[in-house]
């Protein structure tokens, strides 16, 4: 009985490990502004040409950016 306990704490210990880990490695969208287009747009990796683009924000979802994205003064061109 004990070993069948153990078991238990270690499968419930892996559990709760897989649960917190889980958010960790979810997908991030960044909502970017063209200095060049003047036109905001949403990506899924983060800005690398910094004199072409502002960064405006990083958002767990896409509707979160594209929520976000709809109230930027920059982005309503």
């Amino acid at each position: 009985m004990t070993k069948l306990h153990s078991a238990t704490k270690y499968l419930l210990a892996a559990a709760l490990i897989g649960v917190f880990a889980a958010p960790a490695s979810a997908a991030s969208y960044y909502v970017m502004f063209n200095k060049q287009t003047k036109t905001c747009s949403i990506s899924t990796t983060a800005p690398s040409e910094t004199e072409k683009f502002s960064m405006m924000g990083i958002y767990g979802s896409e509707a979160n950016a594209k929520m976000a994205m709809s109230g930027m003064t920059q982005c309503k061109g």
